[in-house]
């Protein structure tokens, strides 16, 4: 029996001196993968590579419109029907871009006297601009002058030149 004593205590003593007082160790964590972010800047381009295409687009569109006169038979103010669409054309695009403002320029032929002539074109600028508010520009955006016949496009004195400068050139600005 004694032995037995003697034999446990013997293996309680080497499981104490395999046994440590420390407290175990901290579990270390693998360290974790990169987190792979994708760039910002392609999205930032993509943006300002839209807003510059639509910055083209609408500068063309002004361009084009820009030179779309609106032209008035013989001491006439009245829009004619064959002119309504170019009319039409002007409006969408200041519906559309609110900030723009335009002048909207009377010219006659260079038949009649100068006071005639600027009156008359007066008539051709405010009439386009009243056919402008009706399709729905604001009032804000348009103003009418008139260039009577000191600004002709043409310079002979055929009907092809006089029908030239019966017009109203609507002049975007910048």
């Amino acid at each position: 029996m004694f032995k037995r004593v003697l034999m446990a205590s013997a293996v309680v003593s080497l499981f104490a001196a395999c046994s440590s007082t420390q407290p175990p160790a901290a579990v270390v964590a693998e360290p974790a993968q990169p987190v792979v972010v994708a760039p910002v800047a392609p999205v930032v381009d993509a943006q300002a590579a839209a807003q510059a295409a639509a910055q083209a687009r609408m500068q063309a569109e002004r361009a084009r419109l820009a030179g779309e006169s609106i032209y008035f038979d013989f001491d006439s103010n009245a829009v004619k029907a064959d002119q309504q669409a170019k009319v039409a054309a002007h409006a969408e695009f200041l519906k559309q871009n609110t900030q723009q403002k335009v002048q909207i320029q009377g010219n006659t032929d260079a038949r009649g006297s100068r006071e005639y002539n600027l009156g008359l074109g007066q008539r051709r600028a405010e009439s386009v601009k009243q056919s402008l508010e009706v399709l729905g520009v604001k009032d804000a955006q348009l103003e009418a002058v008139s260039y009577g016949k000191e600004k002709p496009r043409a310079e002979g004195s055929s009907p092809a030149d006089y029908a030239e400068n019966r017009r109203a050139d609507v002049s975007y600005g910048q």
